[in-house]
């Protein structure tokens, strides 16, 4: 039950600078104002932009598609999908380098053996799926992180879930499109097949390796 209950801390975490400064982000950070601040700052400041969405309340989705109208689909999208990539990775670290006595104080065995065992065997999906909702990215990576998910199927899960979001919203951008509703289908789907093919490279992978012990 601790489980849950650091689960919704981490929420409340993550969605209070939204309600403190959401609104201010959002204006600053609209469609003409994340295009005029690429062309101040650059590519790096929009990629550390989505990085900084773990502790503020950077509208991503607006970012991704302004590196799309500014730099084009493919470059754009590289950028997009990096600046996701590494804001998970920065959850997840974060919340690995507690260490497992942190980990146990916070969650108690039961519940972090509990926790453990749900991120080794469906936690990819979950990754895989929260990328494309919001609040539910950093909070994830942040669980991932804190109950010792495996580093190479949290990778593997967070590109299968960041890269095509990075690349479609950066796509929507490049053609001018505002609404967001064809991005947020594919998106959705793109990771799931990725995550599919990702599960079944890595099941024949283990498979041969007990075939050769």
């Amino acid at each position: 039950m601790r489980i849950w209950w650091i689960f919704l801390v981490l929420a409340l975490l993550v969605m209070l600078p939204f309600l403190i400064w959401g609104d201010a982000f959002s204006q600053f950070f609209s469609d003409e104002g994340s295009v005029e601040w690429l062309r101040q700052y650059g590519a790096l400041a929009g990629v550390a932009l989505l990085i900084s969405d773990l502790f503020l309340p950077v509208p991503g989705t607006v970012v991704m598609a302004a590196m799309g109208y500014v730099y084009g689909p493919w470059w754009g999208g590289l950028y997009s999908a990096v600046g996701s990539v590494l804001g998970g990775l920065l959850a997840y670290g974060l919340c690995r380098a507690l260490g497992h006595r942190a980990a146990l104080w916070l969650a108690g065995a039961k519940d972090l053996e509990k926790g453990e065992r749900f991120f080794r065997k469906g936690g990819g999906w979950v990754v895989v799926l929260s990328r494309w909702l919001p609040l539910l990215p950093e909070v994830v990576a942040c669980m991932a992180g804190l109950t010792r998910m495996p580093f190479g199927i949290f990778l593997a899960a967070l590109l299968c879930g960041s890269v095509p979001l990075g690349f479609v919203f950066a796509a929507v951008g490049a053609a001018g499109k505002s609404s967001p509703g064809l991005a947020l289908t594919l998106s959705a789907v793109l990771p799931v097949v990725m995550w599919l093919v990702a599960s079944l490279v890595r099941k024949q992978r283990k498979s041969q390796a007990k075939r050769s012990e």
